[in-house]
């Protein structure tokens, strides 16, 4: 009993996160998978280093991981709404599990294979990310969730920013198929570790098809006017902003200050500052909270803005803390908003119809910046994400619920049963 109250919050006054084993549990699993996510990409280019791999090979498996991903993420939503979301994780991470050392076996003998294990581990991957974010909320009380998010996201963040220089020390005394056996073995972490949610799926005489079941979860992203307003900022964001800086950072650098320094620094400093918005964020409960987020989310146009012109790199570096700060002052508040507000049986869809436009579009936007920097030049295509990265948020603190991010400002949908709060709740 005195689990299920610590789940739902309902009964018993939730003990500390740090004292929650449901809660370490998820933390371990979440952050596991973060991390096998962010080590492939990097594996890879080790391979391509030691010459297991040819740069075109890498591109072949970097584009089949990415099909992979995008497939998944609307199947593992549906999946963790249709069944429970502790299955969904478990299926999804040993599917990755198992894919990482068929890769590791394939690497300079079948490439084939090796894409075919790459679109593996992007599945599991995709279908992983939406289920973390609705088995949060079965696992962890409302008032403690915005805490439970920001406490994750530092917790990959510290991750992203040391495991480099760890992988490249191990890559001097470890092959690059061994490496990939562990990136394997921290999908097993993540398939096996996160504990069950308090939550179970309403069982159904007719189960419709997977298309049909994620077009529910679409219906119910739209009656919440914020969170669509919200997802195309953010989608906006990243396909322009996030995706012309990667593309002209390595540019700026080499050119016009003549060495990577500037590339690493930037790169390095948005890491930094991700880490301060999660420790700020953990802690702050802005009144107008969602208008806050937004206005964080706004902060990564001084990102393409510092590029413009030649200035000091110190300017550069100072942008990309300020984007890194934002991104993480709207991420948190935004995945704890969805938690509260989506209805819980449908939260795993939304979360997948978050991954799916936000970061599923992000290679076309990365695809389509190099020709248009060719047309138009760099100046003139970072002044326009510069300018996207303001203005989209902006509009998007235009629709009345953005306010709160929440239900409140929403009016109530004809045959919508579930209260609509007077008010956010506040975090206790």
């Amino acid at each position: 009993m005195r689990m299920l109250d610590d789940a739902v919050g309902t009964h018993a006054r939730p003990v500390p996160l740090l004292r929650s084993l449901s809660f370490l549990r998820l933390w371990t699993g979440t952050m596991a998978s973060g991390v096998a996510t962010w080590a492939l990409p990097f594996v890879l280019g080790l391979a391509v280093l030691d010459r297991s791999l040819t740069a075109a090979e890498l591109g072949v498996l970097l584009a089949t991981r990415t099909a992979g991903f995008l497939v998944a993420v609307p199947v593992g939503g549906v999946l963790a709404d249709r069944y429970s979301r502790r299955r969904t994780v478990l299926g999804s991470g040993l599917m990755a599990a198992v894919a990482a050392p068929v890769m590791a076996m394939s690497l300079g003998r079948s490439l084939l294979l090796a894409a075919v294990a790459a679109a593996v581990m992007g599945a599991g991957q995709g279908a992983c990310r939406p289920v973390f974010q609705a088995l949060t909320a079965e696992v962890v009380a409302e008032p403690q969730r915005q805490q439970a998010n920001a406490a994750i996201t530092l917790a990959v963040r510290v991750t992203t920013l040391v495991a480099p220089t760890l992988t490249a020390l191990l890559a001097a005394v470890v092959s690059t198929p061994v490496l990939l056996w562990g990136v394997g073995a921290l999908w097993l972490v993540a398939a096996l570790i996160p504990p069950a949610g308090a939550g179970s799926p309403v069982p159904s005489a007719t189960r419709p098809n997977v298309l049909a079941e994620f077009a529910d979860g679409v219906r119910e992203a739209r009656r919440h006017p914020w969170f669509l307003a919200g997802l195309a900022a953010l989608t906006a964001v990243i396909t322009t902003g996030y995706s012309a800086t990667f593309v002209v950072l390595p540019l700026v650098s080499r050119d016009r200050y003549d060495n990577e320094a500037v590339l690493a620094a930037a790169m390095t400093t948005y890491t930094i500052g991700a880490l301060v918005g999660a420790m700020i964020i953990a802690r702050w409960r802005p009144r107008a909270q969602g208008w806050a987020a937004l206005a964080g989310l706004s902060l990564y146009g001084f990102a393409p803005l510092s590029l413009l012109l030649p200035v000091h790199p110190g300017l550069i570096i100072a942008a990309y803390v300020l984007a890194g700060i934002g991104v993480e002052l709207f991420n948190v508040p935004w995945f704890t908003a969805a938690q509260r507000e989506i209805e819980p049986a449908k939260l795993a869809r939304v979360s997948s119809l978050d991954f799916l436009l936000s970061y599923g579009l992000a290679p076309v936007g990365l695809a389509l910046i190099a020709p248009a920097i060719d047309q138009f030049g760099a100046t003139a295509v970072l002044a326009v994400c510069a300018v996207v990265c303001f203005a989209a948020p902006a509009a998007a603190a235009l629709v009345p619920s953005s306010h709160g991010f929440t239900v409140a400002d929403e009016r109530r949908v004809p045959g919508r049963r579930d209260r609509v709060r007077t008010r956010p709740p506040v975090p206790g």
